[in-house]
């Protein structure tokens, strides 16, 4: 297997040290991540191996680089962001009405901030979410799809961050971890964590990098070399579905496919899994939850 190193190596490059990584206010548990790292082993080895959803990892990431170099991404057209945003299982269903409403001029403005600007990470992701259309002067109904929007669209943010550069940002979608649910993969690693009132995690790029650099030391002593970053990727994603399996709902909905394979789940959540088919796209245009969504 090639992915086994023959000696020891840095866990993950230093580029990485542009996030300084939190430490982490409560430990997350070895026995817990090597459980997770063998279900996640098993769970790929039904579905091709582990070098197939490295390689599909990478394309995912080949993918969103090319379409976000910095030279073209203030050219940036509907088409290009719905085949980003087809990407993102968590955003894929409510992001596009909203990003088509503020056009593809403004759009691609906001992803190019989002990627290039200079102001701290999290203020930049916050902004791209504070940008999707508000909520003022609507009923309950359209407040809470306002509300589904603006998280679905953190998600988005979180994915153009970490796949346009994998080695330096970390994942953080929401359900790698989010404060307000107090919910997310991270938990999965904290022993007794169901016993805890509340698990004192932000949402700051500086603490899900920590959780980063902490699994990137347990693979490492795996004996694993390359594409941390993705073995990373993987075995969150191997946590958060062996939790949402775990329980009769969760915040994906039945599009997540509750009745469907392991893997099929860990490809889903992830964005790599299987398009429709050629000419159709996973990206929903528009429905009642859309918010200014033109026609």
């Amino acid at each position: 297997m090639l992915w086994f190193k023959k000696q020891p190596v840095a866990a993950l490059p230093a580029a990485t040290d542009q996030i300084g990584p939190a430490e982490l206010p409560v430990a997350l548990d070895r026995e817990l991540f090597k459980l997770y790292f063998t279900r996640m082993l098993a769970t790929v080895e039904q579905d091709g191996g582990i070098e197939a959803y490295l390689a599909s990892l990478g394309a995912k990431h080949h993918a969103y680089a090319e379409l976000l170099e910095r030279s073209r991404i203030e050219r940036l057209t509907m088409a290009d962001l719905e085949l980003l945003l087809g990407r993102v299982f968590t955003a894929r269903r409510r992001v596009f009405p909203a990003l088509e409403s503020l056009g593809a001029t403004r759009a691609a403005g906001l992803v190019g901030e989002l990627l290039h600007g200079t102001a701290p990470l999290g203020q930049r992701i916050q902004s791209l979410v504070d940008a999707m259309p508000g909520a003022e002067g609507m009923g309950r109904d359209r407040i809470n799809a306002a509300a589904k929007v603006r998280r679905a669209a953190w998600d988005f943010a979180a994915e153009l961050m970490h796949f346009s550069d994998p080695v330096k940002y970390p994942l953080m979608s929401r359900w790698v971890w989010d404060q307000s649910t107090q919910s997310g993969a991270l938990r999965e690693f904290i022993r007794g964590a169901d016993a805890m009132g509340e698990i004192p995690f932000s949402n700051t790029p500086e603490l899900f990098e920590g959780g980063r650099r902490w699994l990137a030391e347990q693979i490492a002593e795996q004996g694993i070399y390359r594409d941390i970053h993705f073995w990373i990727d993987l075995v969150l994603a191997e946590a958060y579905t062996t939790y949402f399996r775990s329980v009769t709902e969760g915040s994906l909905g039945a599009d997540f496919g509750r009745g469907g394979p392991p893997y099929e789940q860990l490809r889903k959540l992830l964005g790599i899994d299987m398009p429709r088919g050629e000419g159709h796209s996973r990206v929903k245009k528009a429905g009642h939850e859309a918010l200014g969504a033109r026609r």
